[in-house]
């Protein structure tokens, strides 16, 4: 027994020095994430190394060994829950590279952890809701979305939605009109979106399609087949990485009058409402499309000019995918570790597939009203707006509150949605009341659970 167990305390000795050498250097799991070295891996996760830790790029460890394409290390690394949303510099996370490696397994890993991690930041983020819920009384809200573009016949067949928000207790139901919104598509339909905070993770959100009469159950285990079209898709379409800068973001105090200038001020349903100009305010957008064919890209461009000159788009080109292999290996460059950590920051040399990015920044000019009167506080609505993330725009909305903004509530907000799309949000009505019924959160005995209906959920 005796010499079992020198040997066993050998081993981790020596583990204990390797881990120790390594960490002497810069960026050490970075440096084993870039050689594949898994056994240094291990050793530096035993010792506390952190999964989240950016190098000089902006890169994770789990961002160098998926442009590289080492699935020993991305498995040991995805393992120990390495975080697929985190971004670089450059605004791309570890799905996003994986997608242009093209290797169909990683992806399709990395999607799963994705989707996972998802869960689990909701899960963990149960108490601080539950006694937001609880500290805030019962109400009714109503806001209204119109949306804009300077494209003039895209402006004249955008959709308007006017939301209804009802809390009760522990509670919160949505009514909308629009179900999807993306530069490709948007749907109408008459929606209602249910969430208990008290419930299990995997029953607190209930999505209705009133119009079919379906439910579907959000952030639940997904089947094989439903992972394999969304793997289709990725491997299909740009990369996207949209960011609405809001670090530059000023407010500057809106004025009317032409000669006898004075503050823009209105009164806006019950809310005094004080206006502010919105300087700053840039949309980024970005899309890379190394991994794509040159049919990929005509089909794409096809449908979005379709959606912008008004016409219409039939059903098969978006439901048409094809089954994809993985791409042919990018073949390794010559780029050494040290070029790479050497190389100046935000400028490093490539690793994976050469990019092909096409990027279109717009400056936004807006308007922002708010109203110091109004009963609910941004911070409550930042909250609010993270249980209806799944809807993008709405997420658009929240990334903007968390902005500093101007003293008050944002009851009129102008916001970019696309490069070529804005939406003008006003929060119309506000109430607190005790006049809610409990069957509004209630779904309805002649709904049929249609575990697909909602794509992105």
């Amino acid at each position: 027994m005796a010499p079992s167990k020198f040997r066993t305390d050998d081993a981790w000795i020596i583990g204990q020095r390797m881990a120790a050498r390594l960490d002497h250097e810069t960026f050490p799991l970075h440096k084993a994430a870039f050689f594949n070295d898994t056994q240094s891996i291990i050793q530096l996760l035993r010792v506390g190394r952190s999964l989240s830790e950016k190098d000089m790029h902006g890169n994770t460890a789990l961002h160098i060994a998926t442009m590289l394409g080492h699935r020993e290390a991305i498995a040991i690394l995805l393992a120990n829950n390495a975080t697929v949303r985190i971004k670089n510099i450059d605004g791309w996370n570890p799905l996003m590279e994986s997608v242009s490696y093209g290797d169909r397994q990683i992806i399709t890993e990395m999607l799963r952890k994705l989707k996972t991690q998802t869960n689990e930041k909701m899960a963990r983020s149960k108490p601080h809701l539950l006694k937001m819920f609880q500290d805030l009384g019962d109400f009714y809200m109503e806001f209204k979305w119109d949306f804009q573009s300077w494209i003039p016949l895209l402006s004249r067949i955008l959709p308007s939605d006017v939301c209804l928000i009802y809390k009760k207790g522990n509670l919160l139901r949505m009514d909308t009109t629009l179900a999807d919104f993306s530069e490709r598509n948007w749907e109408r339909g008459d929606i209602t979106f249910l969430f208990n905070v008290d419930a299990q993770p995997g029953e607190q959100l209930v999505v209705m399609d009133n119009k079919t009469k379906v439910f579907q159950r959000g952030r639940r285990e997904e089947s094989e087949a439903e992972i394999d079209e969304e793997v289709d898709v990725l491997m299909s379409t740009d990369i996207v990485n949209a960011h609405m800068s809001t670090k530059t973001i000023s407010f500057k105090q809106a004025y009317s009058g032409w000669v006898f200038k004075h503050a823009r001020e209105e009164q806006m349903g019950d809310f005094p409402v004080n206006f502010y100009s919105v300087e700053g305010l840039k949309l980024t957008t970005r899309k890379r499309r190394e991994h794509l064919t040159n049919d990929d890209v005509k089909k794409n461009k096809s449908i979005l000019h379709s959606l912008t000159s008004g016409s219409a788009v039939n059903d098969d080109e978006f439901t048409s995918l094809q089954h994809r292999e993985s791409l042919p290996p990018p073949g390794r460059l010559p780029t050494t570790w040290e070029e790479y950590s050497g190389a100046a920051p935000g400028t490093p040399p490539q690793l994976g597939r050469p990019q092909i990015v096409k990027t279109n920044e717009k400056q936004f000019k807006a308007l922002v009203g708010m109203s110091e009167e109004f009963p609910l506080s941004v911070d409550v609505l930042v909250d609010l707006l993270e249980v209806v993330a799944p809807f993008k725009h709405l997420d658009k909305l929240r990334r903007f509150c968390t902005a500093r903004l101007p003293p008050g509530f944002p009851v009129c907000v102008e916001i970019p949605l696309l490069a070529t799309i804005a939406a003008k949000v006003t929060f119309q009505k506000f109430q607190f009341t005790k006049n809610i019924h409990d069957k509004m959160f209630i779904i309805p005995t002649s709904y049929r659970e249609d575990p697909t209906r909602f794509p992105d959920l």
